[in-house]
C-alpha cells in the first residue's frame, strides 16, 4: 500500500539519498550481463532478485548510518514496450514486472524504515529510446500514451511516486508528466544535459523546465539533473531565474566525459568519489534548495557514501 503518495517527505526539504548507477554497477562491478542495460530482467530470476536486494540494502545502510531519508528507485528504467519487445517481453509481462519491482522495494522498506530514515518507494521510467540520444522524438500525446503502461502499473502497485530520468527532449518529458498526472501519481522529472549544460536537443535546461510546467499546470513535484558531471551544468544553475528553485535533486555522473565518449568507452570511468562529493558540496552551497542526492553512470556506493557526508552537514 502506498505510504507517501499524498505527501512526499523530501518535498519538505529534508535531505534524502538515492542509489548510484545501477546498470554500470551490475555490469562492471558484479560482472552481470544486462542486455540493452535492462536491469529489470534480473527480477525474472531468484538469484537476480537477490542481487538487486543486496544492491539496495548497501545503499539503505548508508542512509541509516547518516540518519536521513532514502528514495528506493525501481530497476525499471528499460521496462517499457520497445525495450521489452527487444528482450521478448509482452505488455502483460512488462506490467507485471513493473509491479513486482515495486513489491520488492516495499518489502525492503518494511524491513529497513525508521523514524530517522523514511523510505520513499519510487517507480523509475526511462526514455523510449536511448538516454544519450534525442533522435527518437514523439509528440507529447504519443509519449503520454506510450508511458501510460508503466505509470499505471506503478500506481496500481502502490508506489509513492514516479521518477522519470535521462529525459533528452521536451516532448517526451511533457508526455510522461501528463501520463503520471493521469495516473494520479507524483512525478519527479530528471533531464540529461550535455557538456554545455543544455539538453541533447540543444534546448536550454531552464527553458525546458518552464515549458513542462506551463504544459502541465506545474504538476511535476520537482525536477532533477542527471547523467552529466557537475562541471557540465553547475554554471547553468548560477542564475536568479525562478526555474532554478524547481531543481531539487542531482544524480550526476562520476566521469567528466561527454555522452559520445562514454558511449564508446570499453572501460568504466568511475571518477573520484571524494571529488564528486566535494562537487556536490559546492553546488549545495550555491543551491540550498537541492536536497535529493544520488548518482548516475559510473557511480556506486562509494560515491553515495561521500554524498552522505554532504547530507549529514546539510541535515
Amino acid at each position: 500500500m502506498t505510504k507517501y503518495r499524498n505527501a512526499l517527505p523530501q518535498a519538505r526539504g529534508a535531505p534524502f539519498l538515492m542509489d548510484g548507477g545501477l546498470e554500470t554497477t551490475m555490469i562492471f562491478h558484479e560482472g552481470i550481463d544486462l542486455p540493452y542495460f535492462a536491469a529489470f530482467t534480473l527480477l525474472d530470476d531468484p538469484k537476480g532478485r537477490a542481487v538487486l536486494e543486496a544492491y539496495f540494502e548497501r545503499y539503505l545502510a548508508i542512509a541509516k548510518a547518516v540518519g536521513i531519508g532514502y528514495i528506493l528507485d525501481s530497476p525499471t528504467w528499460r521496462a517499457n514496450a520497445d525495450w521489452g519487445e527487444k528482450l521478448g517481453y509482452g505488455r502483460d509481462r512488462l506490467a507485471a514486472l513493473n509491479k513486482e519491482a515495486i513489491a520488492m522495494l516495499m518489502a525492503l522498506r518494511a524491513a529497513h524504515e525508521s523514524a530517522e530514515t523514511p523510505i520513499v518507494v519510487s517507480g523509475n521510467i526511462g526514455p523510449r529510446g536511448d538516454g544519450y540520444d534525442p533522435s527518437l522524438v514523439m509528440t507529447v500525446e504519443e509519449a503520454r500514451a506510450y508511458h501510460a503502461l508503466q505509470a499505471g502499473a506503478f500506481a496500481e502497485a502502490g508506489a509513492d511516486m514516479i521518477n522519470a530520468i535521462t529525459m533528452t527532449n521536451l516532448e517526451e518529458a511533457t508526455g510522461i508528466a501528463l501520463a503520471a498526472r493521469d495516473a494520479a501519481m507524483p512525478l519527479v522529472l530528471s533531464f540529461t544535459v550535455e557538456t554545455d549544460g543544455r539538453l541533447p536537443t540543444g534546448q536550454g535546461l531552464g527553458e525546458a523546465i518552464v515549458a513542462v510546467d506551463e504544459a502541465t499546470g506545474g504538476s511535476v513535484a520537482y525536477f532533477m539533473v542527471n547523467c552529466a558531471h557537475p562541471s557540465h551544468f553547475a554554471h547553468v544553475l548560477d542564475t536568479d531565474e525562478a526555474w532554478v528553485e524547481r531543481i531539487r535533486g542531482l544524480r550526476a555522473n562520476a566521469s567528466r566525459m561527454s555522452h559520445a565518449e562514454l558511449d564508446e568507452a570499453t572501460e568504466l570511468d568511475d571518477g573520484d568519489p571524494i571529488e564528486l562529493g566535494e562537487d556536490y558540496r559546492a553546488l549545495l552551497r550555491r543551491q540550498p534548495q537541492i536536497n535529493v542526492l544520488g548518482g548516475c553512470c559510473g557511480t556506486d556506493h562509494r560515491h553515495v557514501h561521500a554524498m552522505g557526508a554532504v547530507c549529514r552537514q546539510a541535515a
